[in-house]
């Protein structure tokens, strides 16, 4: 059956993301694909969301049985130009419900609207936020896609302000360059059903404005990432942002810092999303709870 719903789960991505998001079309119209794409999606049992604002609007999910002091500030993917906590619902939830966790993720400013610094604005909003509330020691820090490369840059800026570092970060298939060299980029494009180098070019060029694709304040790969906290780097073997996994992994390793890699074979970007129907999604996520659990600390 997992295989069946592997490759079920392939094709309609291919038609029904790739074949649409990656056509150049307005970006209000590509966002409510996503939203009507993502519905899809699953959402764990025994969790619940509500609006608010914690330094910037968002959504908080909690699982019934969560446990005090472990948050999870998430920080969404859509090439930093669609997607909203709404279209991340399923992941979070599931996210908090196998960390029983608290899930913060903050419905940050998207391109080509609201460049670059506007994301990186509103998520350290939300995490100065959260460190009214909790020891730095209780928070973690993840995202996937454009928000991985995202929760790079903002622990990046939590470094550089003199800010207390979030205990981990958690990076889901990220986007770490923009300038789009990784060898992945054009070698996967064929099996990739989900991203093209053309929709990532173009969502780039709306994110860092004036800023060159190379400049590390949005392609966290060309930073020095020294003094960041643990991480683990989670991504598929079929996707074009492997690359940017690869060398980020190299470079951290390079520098001392503790990263773990975990690439997914014969599985695509984001397929953590399908967690409740994929084995591996479901084991994923039970790895990602592993790993925040054990740098939590004592609740």
């Amino acid at each position: 059956m997992q295989p069946f719903l592997r490759y079920v789960l392939r094709g309609a991505l291919r038609v029904l993301f790739k074949g649409v998001i990656g056509r150049p079309i307005p970006e209000r119209v590509q966002r409510a694909w996503m939203v009507m794409v993502a519905s899809s999606t699953l959402r764990a049992g025994d969790t619940r969301t509500e609006r608010g604002t914690w330094g910037v609007p968002g959504e908080w999910t909690q699982h019934r049985h969560f446990v005090d002091g472990r948050v999870l500030l998430y920080l969404h993917g859509g090439g930093y130009t669609i997607g909203s906590p709404r279209t991340h619902r399923a992941l979070t939830s599931h996210l908090a419900a196998a960390a029983r966790c608290q899930v913060l993720v903050p419905d940050y400013r998207l391109a080509p609207e609201h460049p670059y610094p506007a994301a990186l604005q509103d998520t350290l909003a939300a995490y100065r936020c959260l460190l009214e509330r909790f020891a730095p020691e209780q928070i973690a820090i993840g995202g996937d896609s454009a928000g991985g490369g995202l929760t790079l840059c903002t622990a990046l800026a939590i470094r550089d302000a003199g800010l207390p570092m979030p205990r981990a970060l958690v990076l889901l298939s990220p986007w770490t360059d923009l300038g789009l060299s990784g060898e992945t980029i054009d070698g996967l494009d064929a099996i990739d059903p989900m991203l093209g180098r053309a929709w990532l070019q173009r969502a780039g060029d709306a994110y860092r404005g004036n800023l060159p694709a190379s400049d590390p304040r949005v392609s966290p790969l060309h930073a020095s990432l020294h003094g960041l906290p643990p991480m683990l780097v989670q991504v598929g073997s079929d996707e074009i942002l492997l690359s940017d996994s690869r060398r980020l992994v190299e470079k951290a390793r390079a520098g001392g810092l503790d990263v773990r890699l975990e690439i997914e074979p014969g599985y695509w970007h984001d397929f953590q999303i399908h967690a409740g129907v994929l084995d591996a999604a479901d084991a994923a996520i039970g790895r990602i709870a592993d790993f925040l659990r054990d740098r939590w600390a004592p609740a």
